[in-house]
């Protein structure tokens, strides 16, 4: 964390501040795409961002770790322990946890609603057990608490032109695309975790089931009923991001650019998977350096954009954001 965006937040305290860096830190090294599309945003929101971010991550490794050396029941108790710190923090307000310490300040600083974070530990709780999901139904219950409240949970730090339950939804079908894009990305990762995402009647409809990706991902070789059924999610993934898309134009006009960027460089993933046949059983789809820079670029244009508008004309009333760091109140940086 920058000591620019910290002052600009308002955070001084040097215990948060060392917090809020550990986010910082946990963002760039594993949310590469996410963390690029962040910097897009005003220094001072990207604290806020980071937390939700940095927590968010922490409690995914737990549950996801491959290392060989931790058990089951090891991730259940450190789940535990962490929803009960979780509580504590946004009790109090304050955690001997660094990123539950940031995530505590970022919740009383936005007023984010509680429930956003009990709904998504029960979400990190249910991979520990839970290695499938037999409808999209299903697996949509999931992400719920996965995924769609992590777009509620934004959307108080973003702020919006209109009253925020209407540009609720948006958010969080956006939170749930990008999902769903991870997991058609990471399919054969995942399957070394013990774990299908993709529902078993959309995968059983092509002919496709558990033993046949295990097979793929253990010979490294393509089958046609496999590439069928991931170009079928890919479809279900764009129909998501339709939803997701009128939600850009609702939010504050300088964080349009980052969610946009964040919007294109998501779906460039479907792009790359898509350019590579459908191989993700096999390996990890990346989007080329030089189209995420195209993006990126593009990005900074629109920043540029939005703060010489909102300097010379000003803006509308931006619902959502706290008063110390509103652009109508705040000289944006």
């Amino acid at each position: 964390m920058t000591d620019r965006e910290l002052d600009a937040a308002g955070v001084t305290d040097p215990a948060l501040r060392q917090s809020y860096t550990r986010c910082r830190t946990l963002n760039a090294r594993h949310g590469k795409t996410y963390f690029l599309a962040t910097r897009l945003l005003p220094p001072a929101r990207r604290p806020a961002v980071h937390a939700l971010y940095g927590f968010a991550r922490w409690a995914d490794d737990i549950v996801d770790t491959l290392d060989g050396t931790t058990t089951a029941a090891e991730r259940a108790d450190r789940l535990t322990r962490l929803q009960h710190e979780l509580e504590s923090g946004l009790r109090t307000g304050d955690s001997a946890e660094p990123v539950v310490r940031a995530l505590a300040d970022t919740a009383r600083r936005y007023a984010i609603d509680h429930r956003h974070f009990t709904d998504f530990m029960a979400a990190m709780r249910a991979d520990l057990d839970i290695t499938g999901y037999a409808t999209y139904a299903d697996l949509r219950t999931y992400t719920y608490g996965s995924a769609e409240v992590i777009g509620l949970q934004m959307l108080p730090v973003l702020g919006t032109v209109v009253p925020r339950e209407e540009a609720a939804p948006h958010a969080a079908a956006l939170g749930v695309a990008f999902q769903l894009t991870n997991f058609l990305r990471d399919v054969g990762e995942d399957l070394d975790r013990g774990r299908v995402y993709l529902p078993a009647d959309l995968l059983a409809a092509h002919g496709v089931d558990r033993r046949l990706l295990r097979w793929s991902r253990d010979t490294g070789r393509p089958d046609r009923r496999i590439t069928a059924a991931l170009r079928e999610f890919e479809q279900l993934t764009r129909g998501i991001y339709r939803e997701a898309e009128p939600g850009l134009a609702m939010l504050a006009p300088v964080s349009r650019p980052c969610i946009r960027t964040a919007f294109v460089l998501y779906g460039g993933i479907l792009d790359a998977v898509a350019a590579d046949g459908y191989r993700s059983v096999q390996r990890r789809a990346v989007v080329p350096r030089r189209r995420r820079a195209v993006v990126a670029l593009d990005g900074l244009v629109r920043v540029g954009t939005a703060r010489l508008r909102h300097r010379s004309a000003g803006v509308p009333p931006v619902s959502g954001v706290p008063a110390e760091t509103s652009p109508s109140t705040r000289r944006v940086a």
